[in-house]
Protein backbone atom coordinates (compact mmCIF):
# COMPACT_ATOMS: atom_id res chain seq x y z
CA UNK A 1 0.00 0.00 0.00
CA UNK A 2 1.27 3.65 -1.15
CA UNK A 3 1.86 6.57 1.59
CA UNK A 4 -1.04 7.71 0.17
CA UNK A 5 -3.65 4.91 0.30
CA UNK A 6 -6.08 4.37 3.06
CA UNK A 7 -7.48 0.95 3.87
CA UNK A 8 -10.38 -0.18 6.39
CA UNK A 9 -9.18 -1.02 10.25
CA UNK A 10 -10.15 -2.31 13.56
CA UNK A 11 -14.23 -2.76 12.31
CA UNK A 12 -14.53 -4.86 15.68
CA UNK A 13 -14.80 -1.19 17.47
CA UNK A 14 -17.84 0.00 16.02
CA UNK A 15 -16.84 2.41 14.62
CA UNK A 16 -19.01 2.53 11.56
CA UNK A 17 -21.74 2.90 13.57
CA UNK A 18 -21.38 6.23 15.14
CA UNK A 19 -21.17 9.58 13.86
CA UNK A 20 -18.66 12.24 14.06
CA UNK A 21 -20.42 15.46 15.31
CA UNK A 22 -19.45 19.49 14.86
CA UNK A 23 -16.26 19.54 17.17
CA UNK A 24 -14.70 16.41 15.64
CA UNK A 25 -16.58 13.80 18.62
CA UNK A 26 -17.51 10.61 18.05
CA UNK A 27 -21.89 10.84 18.35
CA UNK A 28 -23.40 7.87 20.30
CA UNK A 29 -26.12 6.12 17.73
CA UNK A 30 -28.87 3.47 18.69
CA UNK A 31 -27.10 1.35 16.31
CA UNK A 32 -23.79 1.56 18.67
CA UNK A 33 -26.13 0.90 21.80
CA UNK A 34 -27.67 -1.87 19.77
CA UNK A 35 -23.97 -3.80 19.44
CA UNK A 36 -23.87 -4.07 23.57
CA UNK A 37 -27.54 -5.73 23.66
CA UNK A 38 -26.04 -8.40 21.37
CA UNK A 39 -23.04 -9.48 23.04
CA UNK A 40 -23.76 -13.35 24.11
CA UNK A 41 -24.45 -12.41 27.67
CA UNK A 42 -27.30 -10.33 26.77
CA UNK A 43 -29.20 -12.20 23.83
CA UNK A 44 -31.99 -14.38 25.77
CA UNK A 45 -31.79 -18.12 24.88
CA UNK A 46 -34.51 -20.74 24.80
CA UNK A 47 -34.86 -20.48 28.30
CA UNK A 48 -35.32 -17.22 29.29
CA UNK A 49 -38.23 -16.50 30.88
CA UNK A 50 -40.92 -14.06 28.74
CA UNK A 51 -39.83 -11.24 30.61
CA UNK A 52 -36.65 -11.63 29.23
CA UNK A 53 -37.23 -11.78 26.19
CA UNK A 54 -39.95 -8.86 25.65
CA UNK A 55 -37.23 -6.76 27.62
CA UNK A 56 -34.79 -7.77 24.50
CA UNK A 57 -36.86 -7.12 22.21
CA UNK A 58 -38.19 -3.83 22.80
CA UNK A 59 -34.44 -2.80 23.60
CA UNK A 60 -33.85 -3.93 20.49
CA UNK A 61 -36.71 -1.54 19.00
CA UNK A 62 -35.84 1.28 21.09
CA UNK A 63 -31.99 1.11 22.43
CA UNK A 64 -32.48 4.83 24.56
CA UNK A 65 -35.82 3.33 26.02
CA UNK A 66 -36.24 3.59 29.67
CA UNK A 67 -36.50 0.53 31.66
CA UNK A 68 -38.33 0.32 35.01
CA UNK A 69 -36.90 -1.27 37.78
CA UNK A 70 -40.10 -3.68 37.89
CA UNK A 71 -39.08 -4.47 34.32
CA UNK A 72 -35.29 -5.72 35.69
CA UNK A 73 -37.38 -7.57 38.65
CA UNK A 74 -39.66 -9.48 36.41
CA UNK A 75 -36.35 -11.26 35.03
CA UNK A 76 -36.23 -14.55 36.40
CA UNK A 77 -32.76 -15.36 36.10
CA UNK A 78 -30.04 -13.30 38.44
CA UNK A 79 -27.55 -12.97 36.41
CA UNK A 80 -29.70 -11.63 33.37
CA UNK A 81 -30.71 -8.96 35.94
CA UNK A 82 -26.90 -8.14 36.40
CA UNK A 83 -26.13 -7.60 33.18
CA UNK A 84 -28.65 -5.67 32.55
CA UNK A 85 -28.10 -3.18 35.37
CA UNK A 86 -24.45 -3.05 34.01
CA UNK A 87 -25.20 -2.35 30.11
CA UNK A 88 -28.26 -0.10 30.93
CA UNK A 89 -26.02 1.97 33.58
CA UNK A 90 -23.39 2.34 30.76
CA UNK A 91 -25.75 3.13 28.15
CA UNK A 92 -27.45 5.83 30.52
CA UNK A 93 -24.08 7.19 30.71
CA UNK A 94 -23.61 7.34 27.00
CA UNK A 95 -26.76 8.94 26.42
CA UNK A 96 -26.15 11.48 29.13
CA UNK A 97 -22.43 12.38 27.80
CA UNK A 98 -23.50 12.59 24.21
CA UNK A 99 -20.35 11.35 23.05
CA UNK A 100 -17.88 8.40 23.61
CA UNK A 101 -15.22 11.12 24.17
CA UNK A 102 -17.21 12.73 26.77
CA UNK A 103 -18.27 9.44 28.05
CA UNK A 104 -14.57 8.32 28.62
CA UNK A 105 -13.61 11.53 30.10
CA UNK A 106 -16.67 11.48 32.79
CA UNK A 107 -15.42 7.70 33.53
CA UNK A 108 -12.03 8.40 34.20
CA UNK A 109 -12.29 12.24 35.68
CA UNK A 110 -14.79 10.77 38.30
CA UNK A 111 -13.50 6.98 38.91
CA UNK A 112 -16.18 5.31 37.78
CA UNK A 113 -15.41 2.11 39.19
CA UNK A 114 -19.33 0.71 38.08
CA UNK A 115 -18.39 0.73 34.23
CA UNK A 116 -16.53 -2.40 33.92
CA UNK A 117 -13.05 -1.86 32.52
CA UNK A 118 -13.89 -4.02 28.89
CA UNK A 119 -16.11 -0.88 28.38
CA UNK A 120 -13.66 1.38 29.18
CA UNK A 121 -11.09 -0.79 26.68
CA UNK A 122 -13.55 -0.80 23.96
CA UNK A 123 -14.18 3.08 24.13
CA UNK A 124 -10.73 3.52 23.35
CA UNK A 125 -10.37 1.23 20.70
CA UNK A 126 -13.48 3.66 18.86
CA UNK A 127 -12.11 6.93 19.95
CA UNK A 128 -8.44 6.28 18.51
CA UNK A 129 -9.80 4.31 15.61
CA UNK A 130 -11.90 7.89 14.87
CA UNK A 131 -8.55 9.94 15.54
CA UNK A 132 -5.99 7.35 13.57
CA UNK A 133 -8.75 7.38 10.52
CA UNK A 134 -6.01 9.00 8.47
CA UNK A 135 -3.16 6.42 9.64
CA UNK A 136 -1.20 4.74 6.75
CA UNK A 137 1.56 3.38 8.78
CA UNK A 138 0.48 -0.27 10.41
CA UNK A 139 3.13 0.04 12.86
CA UNK A 140 2.01 3.12 14.06
CA UNK A 141 -2.08 0.88 14.67
CA UNK A 142 -0.36 -1.50 16.30
CA UNK A 143 1.34 0.32 18.56
CA UNK A 144 -1.78 1.87 19.14
CA UNK A 145 -3.67 -1.47 20.46
CA UNK A 146 -1.37 -0.79 23.69
CA UNK A 147 -3.81 1.58 24.51
CA UNK A 148 -6.95 -0.94 24.65
CA UNK A 149 -5.11 -4.44 25.03
CA UNK A 150 -3.10 -5.72 27.91
CA UNK A 151 0.01 -6.86 26.12
CA UNK A 152 2.66 -9.96 27.47
CA UNK A 153 6.27 -8.89 27.21
CA UNK A 154 8.90 -11.30 26.52
CA UNK A 155 12.46 -10.16 27.09
CA UNK A 156 15.19 -12.24 25.32
CA UNK A 157 18.34 -11.41 23.19
CA UNK A 158 17.99 -7.72 24.43
CA UNK A 159 14.61 -7.51 22.41
CA UNK A 160 11.48 -6.94 23.94
CA UNK A 161 8.70 -8.42 22.36
CA UNK A 162 5.06 -7.34 22.98
CA UNK A 163 2.10 -9.44 21.93
CA UNK A 164 -1.51 -9.64 22.86
CA UNK A 165 -2.52 -10.76 26.05
CA UNK A 166 -5.37 -12.64 25.10
CA UNK A 167 -3.63 -14.25 21.72
CA UNK A 168 -1.12 -15.43 23.62
CA UNK A 169 -3.47 -17.56 26.09
CA UNK A 170 -5.66 -18.39 23.74
CA UNK A 171 -2.26 -19.96 22.04
CA UNK A 172 -1.17 -21.01 25.16
CA UNK A 173 -4.73 -23.21 26.12
CA UNK A 174 -5.12 -24.41 22.38
CA UNK A 175 -2.04 -24.33 20.53
CA UNK A 176 -4.13 -21.89 18.12
CA UNK A 177 -6.63 -24.69 17.24
CA UNK A 178 -9.69 -23.56 18.91
CA UNK A 179 -11.59 -25.84 21.15
CA UNK A 180 -9.71 -29.21 19.19
CA UNK A 181 -6.61 -27.51 20.68
CA UNK A 182 -7.55 -27.16 23.65
CA UNK A 183 -8.41 -31.22 23.77
CA UNK A 184 -5.21 -31.82 22.67
CA UNK A 185 -3.29 -29.45 25.10
CA UNK A 186 -5.06 -31.43 28.28
CA UNK A 187 -4.45 -34.79 26.94
CA UNK A 188 -1.23 -33.52 26.68
CA UNK A 189 -1.05 -34.28 23.15
CA UNK A 190 1.94 -32.39 21.85
CA UNK A 191 0.50 -29.90 19.40
CA UNK A 192 2.08 -27.91 16.36
CA UNK A 193 4.41 -25.06 17.95
CA UNK A 194 3.17 -21.83 16.32
CA UNK A 195 4.85 -18.52 16.17
CA UNK A 196 3.49 -14.98 15.93
CA UNK A 197 4.63 -12.86 13.27
CA UNK A 198 7.27 -9.80 14.36
CA UNK A 199 5.91 -6.43 12.51
CA UNK A 200 9.06 -5.09 11.07
CA UNK A 201 9.09 -1.85 8.03
CA UNK A 202 9.79 -4.94 5.51
CA UNK A 203 6.07 -6.87 6.52
CA UNK A 204 4.09 -4.31 8.16
CA UNK A 205 1.35 -4.10 5.53
CA UNK A 206 0.37 -7.90 7.14
CA UNK A 207 -1.04 -5.83 9.51
CA UNK A 208 -4.28 -4.59 7.40
CA UNK A 209 -5.40 -8.18 6.84
CA UNK A 210 -5.06 -9.21 10.19
CA UNK A 211 -5.99 -5.83 12.26
CA UNK A 212 -8.98 -7.37 14.15
CA UNK A 213 -7.18 -10.06 14.91
CA UNK A 214 -4.74 -8.59 17.05
CA UNK A 215 -1.99 -11.46 16.58
CA UNK A 216 1.50 -9.77 15.46
CA UNK A 217 4.27 -8.80 17.65
CA UNK A 218 6.10 -5.61 17.96
CA UNK A 219 9.62 -5.13 19.42
CA UNK A 220 9.63 -2.31 21.93
CA UNK A 221 13.45 -1.58 21.76
CA UNK A 222 14.82 1.65 21.92
CA UNK A 223 15.75 3.13 17.97
CA UNK A 224 13.14 0.31 17.07
CA UNK A 225 10.13 1.95 15.28
CA UNK A 226 7.36 0.53 17.46
CA UNK A 227 8.53 3.06 19.93
CA UNK A 228 8.85 5.62 17.86
CA UNK A 229 5.47 5.19 17.06
CA UNK A 230 3.76 4.70 20.07
CA UNK A 231 5.36 8.48 20.78
CA UNK A 232 2.75 9.28 17.66
CA UNK A 233 -0.14 7.60 18.95
CA UNK A 234 0.15 9.67 22.34
CA UNK A 235 0.62 12.78 20.54
CA UNK A 236 -2.57 11.90 18.55
CA UNK A 237 -4.64 10.79 21.88
CA UNK A 238 -3.93 14.40 23.53
CA UNK A 239 -4.13 16.59 20.13
CA UNK A 240 -7.80 14.82 19.97
CA UNK A 241 -8.76 14.83 23.76
CA UNK A 242 -7.72 18.65 24.54
CA UNK A 243 -6.18 20.42 21.33
CA UNK A 244 -2.76 20.62 21.92
CA UNK A 245 0.02 19.78 20.14
CA UNK A 246 3.11 18.38 21.67
CA UNK A 247 6.33 16.36 20.57
CA UNK A 248 6.96 13.09 22.62
CA UNK A 249 10.33 11.50 21.66
CA UNK A 250 11.78 8.33 23.58
CA UNK A 251 15.05 8.59 25.40
CA UNK A 252 16.92 5.92 27.17
CA UNK A 253 17.13 7.97 30.57
CA UNK A 254 16.38 11.45 31.92
CA UNK A 255 19.43 13.20 32.42
CA UNK A 256 17.91 16.55 33.51
CA UNK A 257 18.74 18.24 37.00
CA UNK A 258 15.37 20.50 36.79
CA UNK A 259 13.06 17.54 36.29
CA UNK A 260 9.85 19.09 37.26
CA UNK A 261 7.10 16.43 36.01
CA UNK A 262 6.28 12.76 35.03
CA UNK A 263 3.60 10.84 34.45
CA UNK A 264 3.60 7.18 34.29
CA UNK A 265 1.50 5.35 31.92
CA UNK A 266 0.78 2.56 34.03
CA UNK A 267 0.77 1.81 38.12
CA UNK A 268 4.25 0.19 37.57
CA UNK A 269 6.03 3.13 35.98
CA UNK A 270 4.16 5.86 38.16
CA UNK A 271 5.21 3.83 41.16
CA UNK A 272 9.06 3.62 40.22
CA UNK A 273 9.12 7.29 38.67
CA UNK A 274 7.99 8.77 41.69
CA UNK A 275 10.56 7.04 43.43
CA UNK A 276 13.19 7.99 40.85
CA UNK A 277 11.87 11.34 41.33
CA UNK A 278 12.08 11.58 45.48
CA UNK A 279 15.52 10.26 45.27
CA UNK A 280 14.41 6.94 47.41
CA UNK A 281 17.05 3.64 45.76
CA UNK A 282 15.26 1.75 43.23
CA UNK A 283 16.71 -1.38 42.78
CA UNK A 284 18.00 -2.91 39.38
CA UNK A 285 15.26 -5.24 38.67
CA UNK A 286 12.87 -2.46 38.61
CA UNK A 287 14.56 -0.50 36.53
CA UNK A 288 14.70 -2.78 34.38
CA UNK A 289 11.01 -2.93 34.14
CA UNK A 290 10.51 0.17 32.36
CA UNK A 291 10.72 -0.49 28.88
CA UNK A 292 9.20 3.14 27.69
CA UNK A 293 10.90 6.45 28.72
CA UNK A 294 10.04 9.43 26.73
CA UNK A 295 10.19 13.39 26.71
CA UNK A 296 7.40 15.32 25.57
CA UNK A 297 7.42 18.77 25.02
CA UNK A 298 3.97 21.22 25.24
CA UNK A 299 4.14 23.38 21.54
CA UNK A 300 1.63 25.78 22.45
CA UNK A 301 2.17 26.28 26.48
CA UNK A 302 -0.18 29.13 27.16
CA UNK A 303 -2.32 26.79 29.13
CA UNK A 304 0.55 25.31 30.90
CA UNK A 305 0.92 26.08 34.54
CA UNK A 306 3.60 29.01 34.91
CA UNK A 307 6.57 26.80 36.60
CA UNK A 308 6.02 24.25 33.58
CA UNK A 309 6.66 26.62 30.97
CA UNK A 310 9.32 25.86 28.73
CA UNK A 311 10.15 22.47 30.66
CA UNK A 312 9.64 19.39 29.02
CA UNK A 313 7.53 15.95 30.81
CA UNK A 314 8.57 12.51 31.20
CA UNK A 315 6.43 9.67 30.36
CA UNK A 316 7.52 6.26 31.66
CA UNK A 317 5.78 2.88 31.29
CA UNK A 318 7.01 0.41 32.90
CA UNK A 319 6.04 -3.70 32.81
CA UNK A 320 4.42 -6.10 35.71
CA UNK A 321 6.97 -8.22 37.65
CA UNK A 322 4.71 -11.15 35.61
CA UNK A 323 5.48 -9.41 32.67
CA UNK A 324 2.28 -7.85 31.78
CA UNK A 325 1.74 -4.42 30.27
CA UNK A 326 -1.56 -2.72 31.20
CA UNK A 327 -1.11 1.20 30.03
CA UNK A 328 -3.23 3.50 31.79
CA UNK A 329 -4.41 6.19 28.43
CA UNK A 330 -6.33 8.38 30.76
CA UNK A 331 -2.76 9.55 32.48
CA UNK A 332 -2.19 11.24 29.81
CA UNK A 333 -5.19 13.30 29.82
CA UNK A 334 -5.81 13.57 33.92
CA UNK A 335 -1.77 14.09 34.65
CA UNK A 336 -0.59 17.23 32.21
CA UNK A 337 0.41 20.26 34.25
CA UNK A 338 -2.42 22.56 32.59
CA UNK A 339 -4.46 25.09 34.57
CA UNK A 340 -7.85 25.47 35.11
CA UNK A 341 -9.45 25.85 32.55
CA UNK A 342 -7.35 24.31 30.28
Amino acid sequence: MSATEKTEFWRSSGFHLLQVDARGWLRVTPDFLRAYLTRPEMRPIAESCPAEHALYDALIENPVRAVSEAELAALEDADARDNYEIVLRFRDLLVEQGTLEAAYLAIVTSGRGDIPPLFVEQLVHAILRHALTDCTDPMRLRAAELFFREQNVSLDNERVMLADEEVVDMYAQSGGMGGLGQLLVESMTPVRQIELDVLDDDNKAIYWARCDRFDTVIDFRFTQPALDAFARVMETWIHHFLGFRTRIQPVQEIRDEHWSWHIGLDVDATLILNALYEGDEVGLEDLERIIGLFRMEIRDDRAVIASMRGKPVYLGLAITPDNKLRMKPQNLLTNLPFGEGA
